[in-house]
């Protein structure tokens, strides 16, 4: 399973089912796009040090970009941008698990829910 960003962040607040959720996952999986958007979220050093040990140490393996993944996060634009808001980040996620096979787990499903392609597993955190 691949998991989006808001699940890192779920975890880093403490929330038992998030963290419950990816230790209960055999192949965990996140794409560049998330990698990056959870060390920008860093403010220091020592907490990029945090994000990569966290990823490491429950073998999380970051999935990079490719051509095909590009080409179809630029479609999903297209189609979805102006009709549902998804930005181009969410759509990078959404293409690499597409790309990749793969069910996306996010809580936010307001973005993901139009891409009828995407397997998307609803996380609610409460």
């Amino acid at each position: 399973m691949i998991f989006d960003t808001d699940i890192f962040i779920w975890i880093q607040r403490g929330n038992v089912k998030a963290a419950d959720l990816v230790d209960r996952e055999q192949e965990r999986l996140l794409s560049v796009q998330t990698y990056m958007e959870l060390l920008q979220g860093a403010t220091d050093k020592s907490q990029h040090r945090l994000i990569i040990d966290f990823l490491m140490n429950f073998n999380f393996k970051t999935l990079p970009l490719s051509e095909n993944i590009g080409h179809r996060a630029a479609i999903y634009i297209e189609e979805y941008s102006v009709s549902h808001g998804l930005r181009a980040g969410d759509a990078i996620v959404a293409a690499t698990a597409t790309e990749h096979g793969l069910t996306l787990c996010s809580s936010n499903t307001k973005h993901f829910k139009p891409i009828k392609e995407l397997r998307l597993k609803v996380f609610r955190p409460y």
